[in-house]
C-alpha cells in the first residue's frame, strides 16, 4: 500500500496568474485557518492502516500484513517528506506550509505524531496481533522460550546459513564508526577485552537477505524466531575471547528525497545513476532503538551519527516490523482473505469456439475495464500482445511510470520492435524508488529496436496512456487506452484502478499529438477529449467546478463527485469550498492526504469526505460533474489534487461518455458514500473516525467485497451507446 503520490513536498509551488479569472470576490470571506495540515494528514492517513491491524474481525495474517504496510509507508514518509522538509530548513529555503506553520514547528508537530503511532504500532503488535497469531499456531517465540533441542537445531541453523555471512566491526582508534545504510537493522555490541579489561564497542548489521523470521525446526504448528534474536544469542561465536557486556538493536533512516537538476544537455540516466549513489548516503533522519538501550550506548550513536534527540524513536518490542511481509505471506487460506481471481472483463470474453480478436470488441464500442475486479492481464496485456503480433498493427506508442521486473508489457514492446513495428515508449526513469528498475529496462528496450524516450524537461511524465496505430481497408484508426494506474501486472492485483478502451478517432487524435509533445518539439495547447496537465487540467477542473457553483446559484441542481489519492492544492480546495458554499453538494472520496476541511459554517456545510482502505488499495482518480443532469461530465485518468500533478507532470484525464460507463462510476460513488459501506469519515479538526458498524453492532457493507460480486454476475455485455 505504499503509494509516491503521498511523497511530494510541495512546499515550493507558485501559483499561475492565469487563474485569477476563476477566483470570485467572496474568497475574501473564506478563513485563514480553512486548511489542514498535509504532513500530519498524511500521518492520519497511516493511523488508518494501523486501524485496520488492530481490526479483530480481519484475518490476522492480512493484520499482520497491515502492520508491515504501516512501517513501510512510515519509512518512506521520513525518506522523503521528513528529509524535504528538513533540507529545506538546512538550507534556507523553507516557507511556511500550507496552514502557515513554520517548519522548525511542523517537524516538532510530526515527530510527536510519529512517537505516538509508533508506540502504537508496536503495542499492536504485541498486545494483539502476535498473540492472535499463536492462537492460531502461528508463534513468534524469544529464545527463552525455546527448549534444549529447538535451541540446538537454530544453533545448527545459525552456524551454517548465518554466521558465514555476518561481518562484525569493531569501533576503535584503529577502526572508525562504520557507516550505517538506510534501513538497515543492527545490533549495538558493547564488549570487554578479557586480557586487558577494557571496554569496546561493535557494530553488526543483521543481514537483509536472509529470512527475517527463521523457523523452529521440530515444533507443532509453525514457530518462529527473530533473525536479529538468534544473532544475538550467538554473539559469543562472533566475539571469541571477548565478554559480551551488552546487546541493543537499532535502525537508522537516511534522506533518500532525490535532487535531480536537468538541462537539454545533460543525459539523465547518468544523472540519476550518479544520484541513486548519492541516495545511499544520505544525511539520517530517524534512529529507532529499543527501549532497553543504555545510555553510553545512545549517547555514542547520538554522537557518530549526528542526529538530535528529537529523531529518536524509543520503542518497545522488535524494530522494523517490514519483516512481517514474510510471516504474511505463509500458506494458510483459513487465515487470509478469501480467495479471488478476476473475471475478464465481459467485452473481452471469446464466444464458445473462438478467441477474442480485442480489438474489434474495442470498435463495437468503448470498453471500461476495473482492476483488480477485472482481468488486467486479459485486457491490458492481451491488448498489446495482440497489437505486437498483428501485421496490420504499424505503431505503438506507450508511456511507461511503473512496471514489474519481469513485465510482459515490456516484452510485447520489443516483440513489436522485432517484428518491424514502429515503437515508442515513454519512460519515467525519475519515478520515485523505481528509478534502477526504470533504468534497466528503458536500456533493455533501446537495444530491441524501440524508440525510447525520456519525458519533457523538469516533468515527470506519470499519464497512463498507450496509442497504437492499425491499417484497416486502406486507412488508419487509433485503438487507444487511458487508465489511471500503472502498466504493472503485479500491482494490478492489488491496486484498485479504471481503464477504458476506446477506438474514437478523437482520443486517437489527441493522443497523437500529446505523445508528439512529449517525443518532440510540439506543443500542443487543444485537445478536445482530454484533460492534459500542466497546461490544461487545472482550469478545466476548476472551469467545471464554476459551473457547478453557477448552477447552484441559479437554482438548478449541482452535485460535484471527486475520488483521488490526494486533495491537497489549494486551489482547487477554495474552488470546492466556493461552490459548497453556493449550495453544490461536493462529495470527496480520499485514500490519503487531505488538507480540505469540513468543519467550517457556512462554508463546508455541503462538504462530505470518506476514506475507503481495504483489502485493495484505491488507486483510481474520477471526477464527475453533474452539469445540470443533462450532460454528466466525468473524467477518469491519472492526476491527484496535488501542486506536482497539476503543474509539475504531464497527467491525462479522459472524459468518459457511454451513458452506461457513466452510471457505473456515479453508482460506484453513491455506494462509497451510502451509510450503508464501511469507510472512515473526516469531522472536526481533521480528525477520521472509522464507521464500520451500524447502531445494532452489525457490520457494515464492504466496498470492496461487493464491487467483487457485482463483477462476477456480470454475463453479457453492457450496452454503452
Amino acid at each position: 500500500m505504499i503509494d509516491p503520490a503521498l511523497a511530494d513536498s510541495g512546499l515550493d509551488d507558485a501559483e499561475d496568474d492565469d487563474f485569477d479569472e476563476l477566483v470570485a470576490p467572496e474568497d475574501s470571506l473564506l478563513p485563514d485557518d480553512r486548511y489542514l495540515d498535509r504532513e500530519l494528514s498524511w500521518l492520519a492517513f497511516n493511523q488508518r492502516v494501523l486501524e485496520l491491524a488492530e481490526d479483530e474481525t480481519l484475518p490476522v495474517l492480512e493484520r499482520a500484513n497491515f502492520l508491515a504496510i504501516f512501517a513501510s509507508n512510515l519509512d518512506e514518509f521520513f525518506m522523503v517528506r521528513v528529509a524535504g522538509l528538513k533540507r529545506r530548513i538546512m538550507t534556507g529555503l523553507a516557507v511556511p506550509t500550507n496552514v502557515g506553520r513554520a517548519p522548525v514547528d511542523v517537524l516538532a508537530d510530526i515527530s510527536a505524531e510519529a512517537h505516538k503511532l509508533q508506540l502504537r504500532h508496536a503495542d499492536a503488535w504485541t498486545r494483539l496481533v502476535r498473540p492472535s497469531l499463536s492462537a492460531t499456531g502461528i508463534t513468534v517465540a524469544d529464545w527463552d522460550d525455546l527448549d534444549g533441542e529447538a535451541k540446538a537445531e537454530l544453533t545448527d541453523y545459525f552456524q551454517t546459513n548465518v554466521f558465514p555471512v555476518l561481518m562484525p566491526l569493531a569501533v576503535d582508534p584503529a577502526h572508525p564508526f562504520p557507516y550505517i545504510s538506510g534501513l538497515s537493522l543492527n545490533l549495538a555490541i558493547r564488549i570487554r577485552n578479557a586480557r586487558t579489561g577494557r571496554q569496546e564497542f561493535a557494530r553488526l548489521k543483521v543481514p537483509p537477505m536472509l529470512p527475517r523470521f527463521v523457523e523452529v525446526p521440530g515444533e507443532a504448528g509453525q514457530r518462529f524466531i527473530r533473525l536479529e534474536e538468534l544473532i544475538a544469542n550467538h554473539l559469543d561465536d562472533l566475539f571469541p575471547g571477548m565478554e559480551v557486556l551488552d546487546h541493543h538493536a537499532f535502525r537508522l533512516t537516511r534522506n533518500e528525497d532525490m535532487e535531480i537538476e536537468e538541462d537539454e544537455s545533460e543525459n539523465l540516466i547518468q544523472a540519476l545513476e550518479a544520484e541513486l549513489l548519492r541516495r545511499r548516503f544520505g544525511p539520517p533522519i530517524r534512529l529507532e532503538i529499543t527501549d532497553d538501550m543504555d545510555d553510553v550506548t545512545l549517547d555514542l550513536l547520538l554522537t557518530e551519527l549526528d542526529i538530535t534527540d528529537q529523531e529518536v524513536y524509543r520503542l518497545p518490542g522488535p524494530l522494523d516490523l517490514r519483516g512481517l511481509f514474510d510471516l504474511s505471506r505463509i500458506d494458510r487460506p483459513d487465515l487470509h482473505y478469501p480467495t479471488h481471481l478476476p473475471t475478464t472483463a465481459v467485452a473481452f470474453k471469446p464466444g464458445a469456439n473462438e478467441s477474442i480478436d480485442i480489438f474489434q470488441a474495442i470498435r463495437k464500442a468503448d470498453v471500461l475495464v476495473h482492476h483488480p475486479y477485472e482481468s488486467f492481464t486479459t485486457s491490458v496485456v492481451a491488448f498489446l500482445e495482440q497489437a505486437a503480433r498483428d501485421p496490420h498493427v504499424l505503431a505503438i506508442k506507450q508511456t511507461l511510470y511503473r512496471t514489474s521486473g519481469d513485465s510482459p508489457i515490456v516484452q510485447a514492446l520489443i516483440d513489436a520492435a522485432q517484428a518491424g513495428k514502429q515503437v515508442l515508449a515513454l519512460v519515467e526513469v525519475k519515478a520515485r524508488f523505481d528509478e534502477a528498475n526504470n533504468i534497466v529496462w528503458a536500456r533493455k528496450l533501446e537495444k530491441a529496436g524501440v524508440h525510447v524516450v525520456y519525458g519533457l524537461v523538469g516533468l515527470k511524465t506519470h499519464c497512463k496512456l498507450v496509442n497504437i496505430i492499425r491499417e484497416e481497408d486502406g486507412a488508419l484508426r487509433s485503438y487507444s487506452h487511458i487508465g489511471t494506474g500503472n502498466y504493472n501486472p503485479k500491482t494490478s492485483r492489488i491496486y484498485e484502478d479504471f481503464g477504458l478502451f476506446t477506438a474514437d478517432p478523437q482520443v486517437g487524435k489527441d493522443l497523437t499529438r500529446l505523445f508528439n509533445e512529449l517525443s518532440g518539439y510540439a506543443i500542443e495547447k487543444k485537445f478536445k477529449r482530454l484533460l492534459v496537465a500542466p497546461l490544461h487540467l487545472r482550469k478545466g477542473l476548476l472551469r467545471l467546478i464554476e459551473k457547478e457553483r453557477e448552477n447552484a446559484l441559479d437554482g438548478r441542481p449541482a452535485h460535484i463527485r471527486i475520488k483521488v489519492n490526494s486533495m491537497v492544492d489549494e486551489q482547487i480546495i477554495d474552488a470546492l469550498y466556493r461552490a459548497s458554499a453556493a449550495g453544490v453538494h461536493v462529495e470527496v472520496w480520499v485514500r490519503g492526504i487531505c488538507s480540505l476541511r469540513t468543519d467550517l459554517p457556512g462554508v463546508t456545510d455541503n462538504i462530505t469526505v470518506r476514506s475507503i482502505l481495504g483489502r485493495y488499495l484505491e488507486h483510481s482518480r474520477i471526477f464527475a460533474f453533474h452539469n445540470d443532469g443533462g450532460d454528466p461530465q466525468v473524467y477518469i485518468g491519472s492526476a491527484d489534487m496535488m501542486h506536482r500533478n497539476l503543474d509539475r507532470r504531464v497527467e491525462a484525464l479522459v472524459r468518459v461518455t457511454a451513458p452506461a460507463h457513466v452510471e457505473e462510476l456515479v453508482t460506484l460513488f453513491d455506494e462509497a458514500m451510502s451509510p450503508e459501506v464501511s469507510s472512515w469519515h473526516l469531522g472536526a479538526d481533521g480528525v477520521w473516525t472509522r464507521h464500520a458498524f451500524d447502531d445494532e453492532g452489525r457490520a457494515l457493507i464492504d466496498l470492496q467485497d461487493r464491487t467483487m460480486t457485482q463483477v462476477q454476475q456480470r454475463r453479457r455485455p453492457r450496452a454503452v451507446r
